[in-house]
């Protein structure tokens, strides 16, 4: 019989399963992990419905960037589904006049055909300053970019603009929290994720040290025990 705990692990703009790759290996002994297709929906509503159709019973739910505005909105919508949140690289609020115009930039790039100058233009926004010299990890970003395609990147930018602010939810929320936060994140800065775990009850506040917005991929070794940590608090779950 397998007792790991369900675990549904949400990708940001332009990120697939490859997002959570470091987290799906070295998590496995503990969780069966899931990451959905958010690809084909263009709102936050839509594809918070899509986790909850394709998952059974209860699970636990971790989210990254705009993963957390779906989470938030899957806590909106069925919150007695979801055993406890993590919520990475992210916050509650909307976008600003200037962060939406600057999405709505892109998208009209994107639908002019210069994808590919959209997708080389958000390596210096996501990483921290050291680690864009690594090839490898910049390349692994690019790859997974030009696999979610410029459609759905269409597609999740404007299901970001029209998200609703959540705000509210956090006062809501019951299960067992992490939050956490890279400590150069340009884009959801710290400061968004100490005060979400301010607000929301029963929360801890991780921050990862070196790091931007693009934690799992980043600084998987921090993540990891973070996540561990949170899965097997007051779990059953074996720990060895």
């Amino acid at each position: 019989m397998d007792n790991r705990i369900p675990l549904v692990l949400l990708p940001g703009l332009l990120c697939d399963e490859a997002l959570w790759k470091h987290q799906i290996n070295e998590l496995s002994d503990v969780a069966d992990c899931q990451v959905p297709d958010f690809t084909t929906q263009d709102t936050v509503a839509a594809m918070a419905h899509s986790v909850l159709d394709n998952m059974p019973g209860r699970f636990a739910l971790a989210a990254l960037s705009m993963g957390g505005y779906v989470a938030l909105e899957v806590m909106r919508q069925a919150s007695e589904r979801v055993s406890r949140l993590a919520l990475l690289d992210t916050q509650p609020l909307r976008d600003t006049p200037e962060q939406a115009e600057r999405r709505r930039h892109f998208v009209q790039l994107a639908e002019q055909g210069d994808f590919d100058y959209v997708i080389e233009s958000f390596p210096p926004l996501l990483f921290h300053e050291s680690r864009l010299a690594d090839r490898a990890l910049v390349s692994e970003f690019t790859a997974m970019a030009v696999k979610v395609g410029r459609q759905a990147f269409i597609r999740q930018q404007n299901a970001i603009i029209t998200r609703p602010d959540s705000s509210a939810t956090l006062f809501t929320i019951g299960c067992p929290t992490l939050v956490a936060c890279g400590r150069q994140d340009a884009i959801t800065p710290l400061e968004n994720s100490e005060k979400m775990a301010a607000e929301i009850p029963n929360s801890r506040l991780v921050i990862f040290e070196d790091c931007g917005h693009m934690s799992t991929m980043e600084v998987p070794e921090q993540v990891n025990e973070a996540l561990r940590d949170w899965l097997l608090a007051g779990s059953s779950v074996n720990r060895e």
